[in-house]
C-alpha cells in the first residue's frame, strides 16, 4: 500500500505498482478524490467525473473505487442511513453524524480506542474503526432545540 498524500500521482504510481493499468477513468476519479474538500458518494463522484469525461459509465466508477479499496487507497463509511461515502485513505477516523441537520464531523479514531478494547474483550469483535459511524444530536442543533418555544 503507498499513503496517498493527496496528489494524483501518487494514486497512479500505487495503481501502477499493483501491476494495474493506468486508464483516463482511474486518473479522473482520482483527480476528484484529490479534490474533494469532504466525503462524497459514489453518485457524486460519478457526476464529478462525468462533468470532465462524459463517457465514463457508472458501473466504471464503481470498480475503480473498488479497485482503490481493495489497494487500500481509497475508504468507504456508511453515515447514518445514507449511500456510503468514499474518502482517500490516511489517519483513520470515525465519524459523527447528526440526524437533525445531518452535519457530519470527522474525529481521530484513538476515540473509539476504549471502546473497540473492550469489544474485542467482551465479544471478540474486532471494530474497523475506518467504518465508525455514532448518529446523534450535535451542539448546534441542541441548542437549538432547548431555545425552540
Amino acid at each position: 500500500m503507498v499513503e496517498p498524500t493527496g496528489h494524483v500521482d501518487d494514486i497512479v504510481s500505487a495503481v501502477r505498482g499493483a501491476a494495474k493499468r493506468v486508464t483516463v477513468a482511474k486518473r479522473t476519479v482520482a483527480d476528484v478524490l484529490v479534490g474533494a474538500t469532504g466525503h462524497l458518494t459514489a453518485d457524486e463522484i460519478t457526476q464529478e467525473v462525468q462533468k470532465r469525461q462524459p463517457e465514463v459509465s457508472p458501473s466504471t466508477v464503481y470498480r475503480i473505487l473498488e479497485e482503490f479499496e481493495a489497494l487500500q487507497l481509497v475508504v468507504h463509511a456508511h453515515l447514518d442511513q445514507h449511500a456510503a461515502v468514499y474518502h482517500l485513505a490516511g489517519a483513520v477516523h470515525g465519524h459523527l453524524t447528526c440526524e437533525m441537520c445531518g452535519d457530519t464531523i470527522e474525529i481521530p479514531a484513538a476515540h473509539f480506542d476504549a471502546l473497540s478494547k473492550d469489544l474485542q474483550k467482551t465479544f471478540g469483535f474486532l471494530l474497523d474503526r475506518h467504518h465508525v459511524a455514532v448518529t446523534g444530536t450535535c451542539h448546534d442543533c441542541q441548542r437549538r432545540r432547548r431555545s425552540a418555544p
